[in-house]
């Protein structure tokens, strides 16, 4: 009896947790291979620069800046602090993020920040702002490059994502392609 179970142990280990598994990402592979790959950005000389799926924390005046992350864009410690809008530590930290955004972004207009620069998301790693989270940056960003801002208007046009499936979420920004599409501009 017992050798029965042994083998019956066996075969479910081989088949649930190495054909199984191994199935499924050779089929992910060739159906998604983008998403099956973690959606990482590579450079030319093969070095991995991030992920499309994972908010980078881009502090050079010379790019868009994405949303605040609690957790530092660390995908292992995801999920973001819960913290009520009357929580101290929230108010304390969104007082410091208003003034550091102000003070790198001078012709800027306290009403004219969209929130989403200014608080994280849920899981604290979307990579995603909103086309007027991008926009309100552009005079910073043009003069730090010395560009015209209307080719930056332009590239967060070509940028922006419209709703899911047409129906779904807002309008949105990947900062991290939209940087890498920035370092492409001459």
């Amino acid at each position: 009896m017992w050798l029965t179970n042994l083998r019956l142990s066996i075969a479910l280990l081989l088949i649930c947790g190495l054909a199984y598994p191994l199935a499924m990402t050779g089929i992910a592979q060739v159906v998604m291979p983008a998403q099956a790959s973690g959606s990482l950005i590579v450079d030319s000389s093969g070095k991995v620069i991030g992920s499309e799926l994972i908010g980078q924390n881009f502090t050079d005046p010379r790019y868009f800046s994405g949303r605040v992350s609690s957790i530092e864009n660390n995908a292992a410690g995801s999920g973001s602090n819960n913290y009520a809008p009357s929580n101290p530590a929230l108010i304390e930290r969104t007082r410091k993020d208003l003034d550091a955004f102000l003070r790198a972004n001078p012709g800027v207009k306290l009403e004219d920040i969209p929130a989403d620069l200014l608080t994280n998301s849920g899981s604290g790693l979307d990579p995603h702002i909103s086309p007027q989270a991008a926009r309100v940056q552009v005079e910073r960003i043009a003069q730090a490059r010395n560009l015209d801002p209307a080719k930056l208007q332009a590239l967060i046009e070509q940028h922006t994502e419209g709703r899911s499936m047409g129906v779904f979420g807002e309008p949105r920004v990947n900062v991290l392609k939209l940087n890498l599409a920035l370092d492409q501009l001459k």
